[in-house]
């Protein structure tokens, strides 16, 4: 029996372990004692570039509307907002801060559905930093443990591929933030939850240091356990959030019934000449720190996001606009997903106009749009890649009626050329070859049978071939284990009844043998 192991065997065994356990894993400061007698010097780290940043707002802008239909002050407000914030990022890289700046992290308000995410992502795309999206929600439910909010600065470090200097000005966002706001208006009470993410947040928010790895993962705990058995104590590295741009999000329910009873109060007596009651769908417009705070942040909290951006419910033209234009279109990728089985699906006006129409009665926004698609293409996308049909048009009639049109489609499906009917089968055959090791032939005879068939199901004759040929390699094996045949010959008979030829054939096979 061996003799036990020592601390510097015990910390290269669980090196290897973790490598193997955790593939790509490159926490900073994690590195375990080196065997005796080896080199401990670490290799330099490559050269990074400075980070750089030369966009206006106006071309940012112009990024954001090839993407983002309407929602135009939002864009500008966000264009402006992301430049000096990133112009600050790129004086501090290059040592030219001056005092101290006030980071300006954005709130966006408004319905599921008008563009909110996509904004974002939009800008992280065209910046080129490290972007992590996140629900508050999964915060509210865990409670208000700081880990768990310090875990989003962590995970810009892995969108960064492990690069701490670059995730330290990346970007944060943080959908449904609404839903940790502590209003006692509405829920009787303070939601000590929500007040505590609050306050966290509040933290990374401002500016605090957060260590690139959880002390609370097993990875942690086992750099803590061999940094111990080192006889010391080697922090890791930290991301401070001093540069990280934080936005969140929300729809914000109710809080225009806050904005409109101060709007109105606000409106009586001597201010009833100078100030007008906004009634309608850009009363949030007017929302100010207090209505926030009597929604239910904290005074604090709010302070923090001194942007805040009003993106309002898109309309049947606005989807319609979406589908046409923009360049993230879910057209475009029912359009590859047919053309991917050889499909032209051609979309006409009047079947986008219906598809907006159809995707407002939802009321998730441009999300809707999907959700409609959904319907009007499933079983088109799983009829037609096996049929003949090349090419089909999505107008009105195909939106509102997809199973009606569908029916028709394949019903006047074309027949397949002569030529193309013998590539096809030769490639079935092929196929088979590969699969079974079997080869097989048609005889002229079979191939127009064939045809005939594959034309009456509207099927085109390589699916046919697979539904009505399903069977065929049990029965050929057979024969060919009686006479060592393994190429066959499939004539019209086969190609009538598969099922009675390959019995015969199967019985004469043993006949054979016998003899």
């Amino acid at each position: 029996m061996s003799g036990p192991t020592s601390p510097e065997e015990f910390q290269k065994q669980m090196q290897e372990f973790l490598q193997k356990q955790f593939k790509g894993f490159s926490a900073p400061g994690f590195a375990g004692a080196a065997p005796s007698g080896t080199d401990t010097t670490p290799e330099p780290e490559p050269k990074r570039d400075a980070f750089e940043f030369a966009h206006k707002p106006r071309d940012v802008k112009a990024h954001l509307d090839r993407f983002v239909i309407k929602q135009e002050e939002a864009k500008k407000v966000l264009s402006v907002a992301l430049c000096d914030h990133y112009n600050a990022v790129h004086q501090a890289f290059e040592g030219e801060e001056q005092g101290h700046y006030t980071k300006q992290n954005v709130m966006l308000i408004g319905p599921t559905g008008v563009g909110k995410t996509y904004l974002i992502r939009s800008i992280a795309e065209l910046i080129g930093v490290p972007f992590v999206k996140a629900d508050a929600t999964k915060f509210s439910e865990t409670g208000y443990v700081g880990g768990d909010v310090e875990d989003l600065v962590r995970d810009l470090v892995r969108q960064a591929d492990g690069d701490v200097e670059r995730a330290r000005y990346g970007i944060i966002y943080i959908d449904e933030i609404d839903k940790i706001a502590s209003a006692s208006e509405q829920h009787g009470g303070r939601d000590v939850s929500g007040q505590g993410v609050q306050t966290t947040l509040l933290k990374l928010m401002e500016e605090t240091e957060v260590p690139a790895r959880s002390q609370h993962d097993m990875a942690g705990q086992i750099q803590a356990m061999m940094e111990g058995m080192r006889g010391g104590k080697k922090e890791g590295d930290t991301i401070n959030t001093r540069h990280i741009l934080f936005v969140v999000s929300g729809a914000f329910a109710h809080l225009d019934k806050i904005v409109g009873r101060r709007l109105k109060e606000s409106a009586i007596g001597f201010a009833a000449n100078s100030q007008e009651v906004v009634e309608g769908g850009r009363i949030l417009e007017h929302a100010k720190t207090p209505d926030f705070i009597k929604f239910g942040f904290e005074p604090e909290f709010i302070g923090r996001l001194p942007v805040r951006v009003v993106c309002h419910p898109l309309s049947v033209d606005d989807l319609e606009a979406i589908l046409k234009t923009s360049e993230g279109s879910i057209i475009r990728q029912y359009k590859q997903s047919f053309a991917a089985y050889g499909i032209n699906a051609r979309f006409e006006n009047n079947g986008l106009r219906r598809i907006a129409e159809l995707a407002i009665d939802e009321q998730t926004g441009a999300r809707g749009l999907m959700t409609v698609c959904e319907k009007v293409f499933r079983d088109l996308k799983f009829e037609l890649p096996s049929s003949r049909v090349r090419e089909f048009a999505v107008d009105d009639a195909l939106v509102d009626d997809p199973k009606t049109v569908l029916q028709t489609l394949l019903e006047n499906a074309p027949e397949q050329e002569a030529a193309e009917v013998d590539e096809t089968l030769q490639q079935f055959a092929d196929a088979f070859t590969e699969q079974h090791g079997l080869t097989i032939a048609f005889t002229a005879d079979a191939r127009k049978r064939l045809a005939s068939l594959a034309g009456e199901s509207s099927l085109s004759v390589y699916d046919f071939c697979k539904s009505h040929f399903r069977d065929l390699h049990f029965g050929l094996k057979l024969i060919s284990g009686n006479t060592g045949t393994t190429e066959f010959e499939l004539d019209e008979s086969f190609a009538e009844d598969p099922d009675t030829a390959l019995s015969e054939r199967v019985v004469a096979s043993y006949k054979s043998k016998k003899v």
